[in-house]
This record gives structure tokens, C-alpha cells and sequence, in this order.
């Protein structure tokens, strides 16, 4: 892993004031903070992460401050990370070697992979466990079927997939092809590509899920059981934070939150 974590240390965020107003309170500018932090490296440029994602890089060895651009919903926590990495990998985006943590916001998002050899009219059904750890077959998850093709124009053809899988009649001038799905994952020239579902706003726990094809005459396939899921939801911020009381004897500090 070209990335380094250790010997960095005393990461901060301060959000950037924008404009100040007579009484001295402070507006901040949205979507930016100033991250800066420590580190024993001397020959190293550092990458800057927000929630697993490369957001930017130093431009010397000597810098230990940076501003890049975070989330601003309050449904989702920010995850600022820095890496030192070697100058020639400077610009490297490395995302898919960082660890991103337990998604933290409240919803389960569920990837399904579109083959061409699913036929035309036909839905995928997710069912859920809804925490119990048994799957619930009768109510579906998703409030709608999933349509696989929702244009004839995706899906592939004679000629275009493998004998006697395609549709006769569809030439796939829509389809995923190579270069835009997951190379590797289905044949050479019509990858396969990925439908996602995300759900809504679920209640702290484990959620098992379960895929089902159903085709145009209602015929279902075995179900597909998905990997365990964990939710968390995010915790709001404080919208405000005062002092309480100070006890100068004590050298107590008491933060009133709201």
C-alpha cells in the first residue's frame, strides 16, 4: 500500500470564516474547512481523504495545512483522513486502498449486478430481515419491482451477447460495453453493470437482505441472500454550543449543548 498513516498526528478542522458581523460572530463559509495537523515525515507529501474519498494533495513536503471541500448535510458524518504518500504518487487517487469506515448514515445501499442474460420484463424483488434475522419473503424491501431494462435499447441482442441469451431483434446500441462497466465481471465487450438501491432512514442495527429475479410471467428465481449489513445513523450535530458555568477553584468547565 503506497499510502502511510503513522507519524501523523493532531489532525484539526476549523471551518472558514467567510464574513463577521459587528457583534464579532462569525459566518462560515459552506462546504470548505482548513485541515491542518502534524507529522515526523520530512520527505513525504501528504493526501488529504474526506469519507474515503481523495479530496486533495500538498504541494511540498514543508505543508501541514490544506483546505478541501466536506459534506454539509447533516444526516451524514465527515471523515477527514491524511496519508503521507511518495511525491511521484502524488496524484494517485488510492480510494480503493483506504479503508472507508461502517457507512454512518442511517440507510443500507444495496448493489445488484445487471447481466444480459436477464431477460427483458423482467424485476428484481429485495426482501429484508428488518433486524429479526429472519427474512420476511411476503413484504418486499422496495416499495416498487426493480425493472432490470427499463430501455429495449440496454439490453443485448443477436450478435451482440452470447448465442442463444440475447434477444433476437435488440443490437445492444445502448448496452454497457467495454470501458464502462466492470471489466472482467461478464463477457469481453458487454460488461455488466450494477443497479444500486438505497434505502431509507433505518434504526441502528444488522440487516440481512435477499435478492430475487421475477420474470415477465411472474416466475421467480431462488433467492440471493446479500452479506449482512450493518446501520448506523448519524448523529446530529450541536447546533449550538455555550458555556454553562466555570468553577475557577476547580479549573471545571461546564459546555451547555443544544
Amino acid at each position: 500500500m503506497a499510502t502511510i498513516s503513522s507519524g501523523i498526528n493532531r489532525l484539526r478542522a476549523f471551518e472558514i470564516p467567510c464574513g463577521i458581523w459587528a457583534d464579532g460572530e462569525y459566518v462560515a463559509s459552506p462546504r470548505t474547512v482548513l485541515v491542518r495537523w502534524d507529522s515526523d515525515w520530512s520527505n513525504k507529501v501528504y493526501q488529504v481523504y474526506v469519507n474515503g474519498q481523495y479530496a486533495g494533495v500538498t504541494i511540498d513536503s514543508q505543508q501541514r495545512q490544506i483546505i478541501v471541500q466536506v459534506l454539509t448535510s447533516l444526516e451524514v458524518p465527515v471523515r477527514i483522513e491524511i496519508f503521507a504518500v511518495e511525491a511521484a504518487d502524488a496524484h494517485k487517487d488510492f480510494s480503493d486502498e483506504v479503508n472507508s469506515p461502517v457507512d454512518h448514515s442511517g440507510r443500507a445501499k444495496i448493489s445488484i449486478l445487471r447481466q444480459q442474460d436477464m431477460p427483458v420484463g423482467s424485476s428484481i424483488q429485495v426482501y429484508s430481515d428488518n433486524g429479526t434475522g429472519q427474512i420476511d419473503y411476503n413484504s418486499p424491501f422496495n416499495s416498487l419491482p426493480i425493472r432490470v431494462w427499463p430501455g429495449w435499447q440496454d439490453k443485448a441482442g443477436f450478435g451482440m451477447s452470447r448465442y442463444g441469451f440475447g434477444d433476437f431483434g435488440y443490437d445492444s446500441a445502448g448496452s454497457i460495453g467495454f470501458g464502462k462497466g466492470g471489466f472482467g465481471r461478464d463477457w469481453f465487450g458487454i460488461d455488466a453493470d450494477t443497479i444500486e438501491l438505497i434505502s431509507k432512514q433505518m434504526t441502528a442495527g444488522v440487516y440481512k437482505f435477499s435478492v430475487k429475479v421475477v420474470d415477465k410471467a411472474g416466475n421467480e428465481s431462488s433467492a440471493s441472500e446479500v452479506k449482512e449489513i450493518t446501520v448506523i445513523p448519524a448523529p446530529r450535530p450541536a447546533e449550538q454550543l455555550g458555556i454553562f458555568s466555570y468553577d475557577k477553584q476547580t479549573g471545571q468547565l461546564v459546555l451547555s449543548i443544544s
